[in-house]
């Protein structure tokens, strides 16, 4: 097992710089100025503003401010944001604890619906729940995660005036408290993108169930007296969800993409708000670090993908 997560790991480095490659070459080639406030500014000399430019090599040609850039990311150095004048390690480490944490709440909260309500309608296909399941499942994901956040800001903080609409990172409540507080905060961004997870991976696990439900091992199991939960459970559910594994595992990088959306709807701050903030300002060091963090994590999660296939087949072997 370790020496397969080694491997995976020395594969996904190719695939890093070539990533890297094309988004910093994209966004030196992108129009405008990371200091063009600064052109504009009468207070700041011109040959202040020149010197700037020489100390971080904007005028160098594109490969050589690469390669810079490259060695000191490999050294640890992320950059200096030049809008927040702070370095781009720092920003990132404050806002990946938020984002981690509503993406990981909203993927937990999208499984506890879509295994039970996909399982139970495959097991009854056709039914009145199976109807009523699909209904919503076609309904729930062909909303953006936009509309039904704004729905839900109407409905739960304007309307009803329970839960707050404008995420805060600095709670003045302590103990008790501030979980509570953090917790009612987080409920609307946690339910949109969970629920909209959970509507389309319904119909996967469905369609992965009644599948897996005709095989011959399926009937063989109900053929030896098992009981049907055993050969729902045992035999059935086991088998279907690798299909559903990998479907997850695909769909983190619009899960990511949702995020961003849901982060600047409820104004949470995450990465993916401090993404949309330098990519408004053309802060470019930033918007380099934090989707490299991006593909990072999605590279994370396709191996975790990998790991759970061997949990549920015991016939994929990690040589």
């Amino acid at each position: 097992m370790g020496s397969y997560i080694l491997r995976r790991l020395l594969l996904a480095l190719p695939s890093l710089l070539g990533i890297s490659v094309v988004l910093f070459t994209v966004l030196a080639l992108a129009p405008g100025d990371p200091f063009q406030d600064l052109a504009t500014n009468p207070n700041v000399p011109p040959e202040v503003q020149q010197m700037l430019r020489i100390k971080f090599g904007l005028d160098d040609p594109i490969w050589q401010r690469y390669f810079r850039w490259l060695a000191a990311m490999l050294q640890g150095d992320w950059g200096f944001s030049f809008i927040s004048r702070v370095d781009v390690d720092t920003l990132i480490r404050q806002r990946v604890p938020v984002t981690l944490a509503v993406i990981g709440a909203s993927q937990l909260l999208a499984l506890a619906v879509a295994l039970p309500v996909g399982i139970y309608s495959a097991v009854k296909p056709y039914s009145w729940f199976d109807r009523i399941a699909s209904v919503f499942a076609f309904v729930g994901f062909s909303l953006p995660t936009f509309f039904t956040g704004i729905l839900l800001i109407l409905v739960f903080s304007i309307k009803l005036d329970w839960l707050p609409f404008v995420y805060r990172a600095d709670i003045a409540a302590t103990g008790w408290q501030w979980w509570v507080e953090q917790v009612k905060q987080s409920i609307m961004p946690v339910v949109v993108l969970g629920l909209f997870q959970a509507a389309s991976w319904t119909r996967y696990v469905r369609s992965s169930m009644l599948d897996v439900v005709r095989l011959d091992h399926v009937t063989t199991a109900r053929s030896k007296g098992l009981s049907e939960r055993a050969v729902v459970l045992k035999h059935v559910v086991r088998n279907a969800l690798i299909p559903v594994v990998t479907l997850v595992a695909l769909t983190m990088p619009q899960v990511f993409g949702g995020a961003i959306v849901t982060e600047q709807i409820f104004r949470v701050p995450g990465i993916g708000s401090l993404l949309i903030d330098a990519i408004l300002r053309n802060d470019t060091p930033v918007i380099m670090g934090v989707t490299f963090v991006f593909a990072c994590l999605v590279m994370v999660f396709n191996l975790i993908a990998d790991l759970l296939y061997g949990w549920l087949d015991p016939r994929i072997s990690y040589r």
